[in-house]
């Protein structure tokens, strides 16, 4: 590859896993949005690091669901999961209804790098899909699903920190 195609080929891996990043937190928000659970999309956050800081370490966007008691955990569960339906096209290859990406020998094939990097489910979402039932109880002020605190903690360790028990 020539110089030029190289800076090409960061440019376009570069807008991919941009446009990528927009669509993984759009497809969480889709999925909150049509359950008609309330949420926050914070852009860029971490406040500390500024934009640039957030912009480069990767946190574009947030989706922060505001969960009640009546919020069903399945549908928790169902938006962190949701970023692999932006693999969908890949799955129309075999079937011959797209062409595969991989396959050119132009960027495209960069590009398809990018956006299936996103596709991928990140450790928060893989933290929600576990710990759903956890997050509405948080959320609500109840206790978790299994009875303990949800500072992790044991039932006895936090009778002993309550002086109301």
């Amino acid at each position: 590859m020539t110089p030029i195609e190289i800076a090409a080929a960061v440019a376009v891996l570069v807008l991919s896993v941009s446009a990528g990043l927009l669509a993984h937190e759009l497809a969480h928000a889709a999925v909150l949005r049509a359950a008609g659970v309330a949420y926050r999309i914070d852009w860029f956050p971490g406040e500390d690091t500024g934009v640039l800081g957030a912009g480069l370490r990767g946190r574009w966007a947030a989706v922060r669901p505001r969960a009640t008691a009546e919020t069903p955990a399945w549908v928790l569960r169902c938006s962190a999961m949701m970023p692999l339906a932006l693999a969908a096209p890949l799955a129309l290859v075999p079937l011959g209804a797209v062409a595969d990406p991989f396959a050119t020998d132009g960027l495209v094939r960069f590009a398809a790098v990018g956006w299936m990097a996103c596709a991928l489910p990140s450790p928060q979402d893989f933290s929600v899909l576990w710990y759903a039932d956890a997050a509405v109880a948080e959320a609500t002020g109840g206790p978790a699903a299994d009875g303990r605190p949800l500072d992790g903690r044991s039932t006895d360790a936090a009778a002993r920190d309550d002086p109301s028990r």
